[in-house]
């Protein structure tokens, strides 16, 4: 009896190792989709009434487990009756990040600055009129924020399946599972810290007394309050970086010679003396990103071409 147990308590063991090692190279692979969900979610709270960044942050929440609710199944149902459509679904969601990546560097270089400041200026002022139903707004940003958050979890969901679409059923419910409910809490935990970064460095930086640690706490508000619009831009930069980077790889992986040759590409460089390992590791992540930018650009244009025939009369 002794003996069995222990041997249980060993394959529980096994198996949870497993699952910690599956569920660590899948959060790796999902991390790059992680920079722009960070980044979206907490621009979708700007405009919202200070009180209620939280909630709405909260709402939004909510609204991620159910999507990862509905998607974790149906990944699973997928793996179990038509694996052979994953690795078209993964290409499919690389396709769409590049082409999301690319929408936005579009819209960067379409729109002069005076042009988004304009458009800021009147989404400011809008907010500030007296008869703008601000719970409306409120109620309309959380809708586009969970359906962003559908998008960018059934990235995460299908990657992760594309890691674990090898093992057996229990393994893959329990990474998904895993996945889903750290990636959503770790999010939004996340973007809550974002939206009131600014209110902890204007308590800091209003600390009354003349103390070395009140002094130090005055000295830190001011600059977190200075540091709170740039880490913003950089989750930003980051996030649209990773997106081609992320969907580059989707996509080389998806196309066997094109993988093979990228690896050969990346042995050459390593066999290079002096900074070899660096290249090594820089040449894949370099061709990935050009990949993404290339098919973010096709997708873009495939896309505006539909929209300009289906508005013709």
């Amino acid at each position: 009896m002794a003996s069995s147990l222990l041997a249980l308590i060993d394959d529980i063991a096994s198996v949870l190792d497993d699952v910690a090692l599956l569920s660590k190279v899948a959060a790796k692979k999902t991390a790059g989709v992680l920079g722009d969900d960070l980044a979206l979610n907490a621009q979708q709270v700007a405009g919202v009434k200070v009180d209620r960044e939280l909630p709405v942050v909260w709402a939004v929440a909510k609204g991620s487990f159910i999507n990862k609710s509905i998607l974790v199944p149906a990944a699973l149902a997928i793996s179990a009756f038509a694996p052979w459509a994953i690795t078209p679904l993964l290409m499919v969601g690389g396709a769409y990040l590049c082409f999301e990546g690319f929408e936005k560097l579009a819209h960067k270089f379409m729109y002069s600055a005076a042009e988004r400041a304009a458009e800021h200026e009147a989404l400011a002022s809008a907010l500030a009129d007296p008869a703008v139903d601000l719970l409306a707004v409120e109620k309309s940003k959380i809708k586009g924020a969970v359906r962003t958050d559908f998008i960018l979890s059934a990235e995460i969901v299908a990657i992760t399946l594309g890691t674990v679409q090898n093992s057996p059923f229990m393994m893959q419910l329990a990474v998904l599972s895993g996945i889903a409910v750290v990636m959503t809490a770790g999010v939004y935990g996340l973007v809550a810290g974002i939206v009131k970064i600014d209110d902890g460095g204007l308590y800091l930086s209003q600390r009354v007394g003349a103390s070395a640690v009140r002094h130090f706490q005055r000295s830190l508000g001011r600059g977190i309050l200075r540091a709170a619009p740039w880490l913003m831009k950089g989750l930003s930069v980051t996030g649209t970086v990773a997106m081609f980077l992320v969907g580059g790889g989707i996509l080389t992986h998806g196309v066997t010679p094109l993988n093979h040759a990228i690896e050969a590409l990346a042995q050459q460089a390593g066999s290079l003396s002096g900074a070899g390992s660096l290249l090594a590791t820089l040449t894949p992540w370099a061709m990935n990103t050009g990949v993404g930018l290339l098919a973010g650009a096709l997708v873009l244009l495939a896309v505006t071409l539909v929209k300009r025939v289906g508005a013709r009369p």
